[in-house]
């Protein structure tokens, strides 16, 4: 198996999620999705997408608000 490089993920202020790096990406029936020639993806994080799971543009439309960083994430 050859070295590739992380994915990295960037929580895009009141809109997606972008992924970057080598993606594979499953269904909930064990298919992989075909992302052929596509090094970055951004992901719904408002659920109004007609694209779901890919961002459309939706959360502009309906004006969704999310905070960039989810904060404490160990409850300490």
């Amino acid at each position: 198996m050859s070295e590739q490089a992380p994915v990295t993920i960037t929580v895009r202020p009141n809109g997606p999620l972008r992924v970057e790096g080598h993606i594979r990406l499953i269904d909930a029936d064990g298919a992989e999705w075909d992302l052929t020639g596509k090094p970055a993806v951004s992901l719904c994080r408002c659920g109004a997408s007609e694209k779901r799971p890919f961002c459309d543009g939706a959360h502009n439309r309906i004006g969704f608000q999310c905070m960039t960083s989810p904060g404490n994430l160990t409850g300490k």
